[in-house]
């Protein structure tokens, strides 16, 4: 870690402790994520950071979304945990066919919630280290008019921008329709620089190139890998242990 770094790590721990809150017990690989995703400006880092612990003690209170309380959601068996990417990261993929906007949001958010926090944790090597990443596969194949959800995919968005900052390795959109085009262009306007940079939107043979090497074996027989797709509510993992 270079000394810059090393510096506005300090001045965000006395930043967080000026706000009423502490940094006592997180990793500088933790505090990293939220400097990086306010380019290093110490002040603003450790105001995200708070809201982070806010919001986290208040809408995840048991440190994890327990299954029985996203139940709906996971019976639509839309979401695959596959396993770490040739990049080493965990890699989640939604298919998006399997997805209808929901009637309880309350209920959509805790589940962007369940699979986040199980997605990093897959990634772990015995404890957090703080700056895990996954990989996300958004695939639209077969998808209708019915399945899409401006609203639901820039709540995941944004749930990722404020609460999982640069958690996100990279976002691959596969086999897009051309009348979801609109649709995404809504959700863009949603998303911070830093996000819509780790976004593929896969089409040229290059970029399939690119996607089937950085997901490798774990990429699913269905796709053209060699692994079983596999449900995130059949991957066994404890619930997600924060740094703290």
């Amino acid at each position: 870690m270079g000394q810059n770094q090393e510096m506005a790590i300090a001045q965000m721990r006395e930043a967080v402790h000026k706000l009423g809150s502490s940094t006592e017990g997180f990793a500088e690989t933790t505090l990293m994520r939220f400097l990086i995703a306010r380019s290093l400006d110490a002040e603003k880092a450790a105001k995200m950071f708070v809201q982070w612990q806010k919001w986290r003690a208040s809408f995840v209170p048991l440190n994890f979304i327990p299954p029985t309380e996203v139940a709906d959601e996971l019976n639509a068996k839309k979401v695959f945990l596959q396993g770490i990417s040739r990049t080493g990261h965990p890699v989640v993929m939604v298919q998006v066919s399997k997805h209808f906007p929901a009637k309880d949001q309350l209920q959509f958010k805790k589940f962007v919630v369940h699979v986040l926090d199980k997605s990093i944790a897959s990634g772990f090597r015995g404890k957090e280290i703080g700056n895990e990443k996954l990989i996300v596969i958004l695939d639209l194949q077969q998808i209708s008019y019915k399945n899409i959800d401006v609203r639901g995919m820039i709540t995941g968005f944004q749930f990722l921008q404020a609460y999982y900052p640069e958690r996100l390795a990279k976002c691959y959109l596969i086999y897009m329709p051309g009348f979801f085009v609109h649709a995404w262009r809504l959700v863009s306007r949603f998303l911070e620089k830093a996000t819509l940079e780790k976004i593929v939107i896969v089409t040229s043979e290059e970029e399939k190139r690119e996607f089937t090497w950085e997901v490798g074996e774990v990429l699913p027989e269905e796709y053209g890998g060699q692994a079983k797709l596999t449900l995130v509510q059949d991957v066994e993992l404890t619930p997600l242990e924060l740094d703290d």
